[in-house]
Order: structure tokens, then C-alpha cells, then sequence
């Protein structure tokens, strides 16, 4: 099985695919879609569209595990990343992609055990549970592949 993770963000959203053999996880590619400041909205939405659509195209992921908005201090920052989130459910959805939605708590629960898991205790996992030499860049990335791996072992 190959799961796409997605930590959405509006300027920058990480991505990562693993493969599900057994019990292993591989890590297949990750990375982050970053969109410039000085775009109009909806051009920043589309560049997000159009890059999620070729990420599903190249590694054919069957299910798509995604962290909900939780928390917020901005809420025009809200929002838009909630209008981000949209874009990916969309993307998933025509793609045929069965669809996760996890909250931040439930990531840090299934990586360290504890829900108030400091973010870079979660990052040390993704990088051990994964078996990598370093914590994955950017930190979106690695959110992402912590996404991926809940995804992964929570599957019904």
C-alpha cells in the first residue's frame, strides 16, 4: 500500500509517500510545496492543486492521510490554510484516494505515545520509526511523514 502523507499549510505544505509492506514502512520521496508570497490567492491555491496532482500521479498512493486544522492564533492565517486543506481533500477526492483526516494529538499519540508531545520529539520518531540519518527538512516534510505513519498503522 502506498500512503500519501499531507501537513497543509497555505505558503508552505509538506508532503510525503511511504510504502506499507507488512509491517515496514518505506519512505518513497517527501518534500514540501511552497508558494510565493506575492501570488495572488486562488494562483496559490491552483500551484498546490496542480503540484498535490502530479505527486498522486507519479506514486499512484491508495489512501491519503491528512492533519485537520486544530489549532490557530491567526485566524485569517486559519482560514486560508483551511481553504488549503480544501484544495487537498478535492485533489484526493477526484483521484479516488481514500481519505484520513488526523488530528495533531492523534499524531503525537500513535509516534511518542503522549499527546502533548513536544514537535521535535515527534520529528526524532519519524526519524527512527523510519530508520532515516537525519530528521527529514523542511519541518513540514517531516510532519508530513509523521502523518504518513499514522495513516499507515491506523488503516481500518
Amino acid at each position: 500500500m502506498i500512503i500519501l502523507g499531507i501537513d497543509p499549510g497555505y505558503a508552505i505544505t509538506g508532503w510525503a509517500i511511504l510504502e506499507k509492506k507488512g509491517a515496514k514502512l518505506i519512505p518513497l520521496d517527501y518534500g514540501a510545496i511552497e508558494t510565493m508570497s506575492g501570488l495572488p490567492h486562488a494562483e496559490r491555491l491552483l500551484i498546490l492543486h496542480q503540484a498535490l496532482q502530479k505527486i498522486i500521479k507519479k506514486f499512484k498512493p491508495e489512501l491519503l492521510s491528512v492533519e485537520e486544522l486544530f489549532f490557530f492564533k491567526n485566524l485569517k492565517t486559519a482560514i486560508k490554510v483551511a481553504e488549503a486543506r480544501g484544495v487537498i481533500l478535492a485533489v484526493a477526492a477526484e483521484a479516488g484516494l481514500k481519505i484520513l483526516e488526523i488530528t495533531p494529538l492523534q499524531i503525537k499519540q500513535a509516534l511518542v505515545g503522549y499527546g502533548r508531545a513536544e514537535k521535535k520529539q515527534v520529528q526524532q520518531m519519524v526519524k527512527v520509526i523510519l530508520g532515516l540519518k537525519e530528521i527529514p527538512e523542511p519541518d513540514d516534510a517531516a510532519d508530513a511523514l509523521a502523518a504518513a505513519i499514522t495513516g499507515a498503522n491506523n488503516r481500518r
